[in-house]
């Protein structure tokens, strides 16, 4: 007879610096590992309260946050550790490369780059992924996906055509669409975007704002789930294949703020963060010429008013507490993607590791 009861270990489920109240300024962080493995390089990163999930150059992947303590009387055994399931998903015996993922309600939702584009849903309760869409084209290379709710979801990616790619799922993920170049703005030479930390859209509500990028970098908006489309200028760097905005986040319906540069020149700092009061409408640089270069990934710091963000690259850490218009160094700890669980925790990926960030 087999026996195998699961139980979670209750001292320790929430650290002490999830319950700890932040002042108002970030003097330094701590970074604590969850999971360390020398193949990862980690640009699309999710949450819940079970697990951390992340899209990786040759795989998709899950990391339990806490520590699973099971008994089998059969065998005689304890295992107090995390469960960490890794799901390597080829095409012609190549792993697909991952950098673009979302979790909806367990569910976790993956799109990978290059030709064929394809994008997977794995059930909470499955591990095998079911395709729910494909598309064959040799420009075809999807950067970002995310969701207005449970049931409608987008993804974008580079032109195929005359426009942004963009697509659309209407019923939980469960078939895809995409919208017509008819309906989206037309893009300029040398427009697309970045498939840098998986941020390059932003949802308030029902509204959505696209970040493009390279010889050109601009904003796409719709104000209707993704029924109708306009697109606005900003100043940011542009005008080389590398430069533009690499990630955008919207604290509310107006106020958002943009950051990239040129990760081949990372520590220029010029006209590479931009910020909006009118919903993305205008855009102004802010500490231009001060505070961190190149950033691949920023994030408004929940519940603080918009005025405190954490962007995050392969050349540090750095925290504002004043809308953008001045930065702090906290880390030259080198990270891709970051997100939120509240005003202190956040965890983040890069190349070969996952790690929790906690803001002291």
């Amino acid at each position: 007879m087999r026996l195998v009861l699961f139980g979670l270990l209750l001292l320790g489920l929430q650290s002490c610096s999830e319950e700890y109240v932040r002042p108002t300024d970030v003097t330094k962080i701590y970074v604590e590992p969850i999971l360390k493995d020398s193949t990862l390089s980690v640009r699309a990163i999710d949450f819940d309260e079970e697990y951390v999930y992340y899209g990786s150059a040759d795989h998709i992947g899950m990391r339990a946050l806490h520590s699973q303590f099971k008994v089998d009387i059969s065998k005689l055994t304890v295992n107090n550790g995390k469960h960490h399931f890794k799901n390597v998903i080829t095409y012609d015996s190549v792993p697909m490369h991952f950098r673009a993922i979302k979790v909806v309600n367990g569910d976790l939702y993956a799109i990978s780059i290059g030709n064929p584009a394809r994008l997977y849903k794995l059930h909470r309760k499955s591990n095998e992924p079911k395709l729910v869409y494909e598309e064959v084209n040799e420009k075809v290379f999807y950067d970002s996906m995310d969701f207005w709710n449970e049931n409608e979801g987008i993804a974008i990616g580079d032109p195929t055509d005359n426009c942004m790619s963009v697509i659309v799922t209407r019923d939980g993920g469960k078939t895809w669409s995409k919208i017509s170049c008819d309906n989206l703005p037309k893009v300029k030479e040398g427009e697309a975007a970045f498939a840098a930390s998986d941020t390059n859209i932003s949802i308030v509500g029902e509204h959505t704002w696209v970040a493009t990028g390279g010889m050109v970098s601009r904003i796409l908006y719709s104000p209707d789930k993704g029924n109708t489309w306009e697109v606005f200028d900003t100043p940011v760097i542009q005008g080389k294949p590398t430069t533009g905005m690499y990630s955008l986040d919207f604290y509310n319906e107006n106020i958002g703020f943009a950051i990239g540069g040129d990760y081949t020149e990372a520590n220029d700092s010029l006209a590479n963060k931009i910020r909006t009061t009118d919903g993305g409408k205008t855009w102004q640089v802010v500490a231009d010429g001060k505070g961190p270069g190149y950033r691949s990934c920023v994030q408004f710091i929940p519940n603080r008013n918009g005025k405190e963000l954490l962007a995050v690259g392969f050349k540090g850490i750095d925290f504002s507490n004043d809308s953008g218009l001045s930065w702090k160094h906290l880390s030259d700890k080198s990270f891709y993607t970051v997100r939120f669980l509240n005003d202190s925790v956040a965890y983040a990926g890069g190349r070969g590791k996952i790690s929790k960030i906690i803001l002291r």
